[in-house]
């Protein structure tokens, strides 16, 4: 699915983006998300969606984005490589480009003991590096990391934070 991205755009064409962060709930009720959504529209070319930030198990960033996308609204997925393996990650980034949501940012998460799960085992199968390398690679090559082909390529853009030591 071929959709366009508002962040991709306002970058593009060497503007200021504004952007903001969405934390989503502890349950799973999407009128929060969609309260959350209609505070920021007009306000934001993009809106970041946590993924279980500090390691606190919370509604997925996933369906939090697909809510604010039917807002109108152009969401950045977060995906931590703490909870998922590369085959999960892999499958989220389909499923994102099915959704529409072509914004990625890809993070390794803050640590589980920080959380509400604190015996959480972090998975950590791939790096943050290796899931932008990932991401690029399904989007240019149409490729998985095992080297297959897909069937129908996605179009994610994908992105990181860095924090300097």
């Amino acid at each position: 699915m071929k959709v366009d991205s508002n962040l991709k755009n306002v970058l593009t064409k060497d503007n200021f983006a504004v952007t903001a962060e969405c934390g989503p709930p502890k349950g799973a009720d999407p009128g929060i998300i969609q309260k959350k959504g209609d505070i920021l529209k007009g306000y934001t070319d993009s809106v970041n969606v946590t993924d279980n930030q500090t390691g606190v198990v919370r509604l997925s960033s996933m369906a939090a984005c697909a809510i604010l996308r039917q807002g109108g609204l152009d969401p950045v997925l977060q995906m931590v490589t703490r909870d998922r393996n590369r085959i999960a990650l892999q499958s989220d980034i389909l499923g994102a480009s099915a959704l529409g949501i072509r914004n990625i940012l890809c993070l390794s998460g803050d640590h589980q003991s920080f959380g509400n799960q604190q015996q959480a085992k972090g998975v950590f199968d791939i790096d943050s590096v290796q899931l932008i390398q990932t991401v690029r690679r399904m989007r240019d090559e149409g490729r998985i990391i095992g080297g297959e082909a897909l069937w129908q390529t996605p179009s994610p853009i994908p992105s990181t934070t860095g924090s300097p030591a």
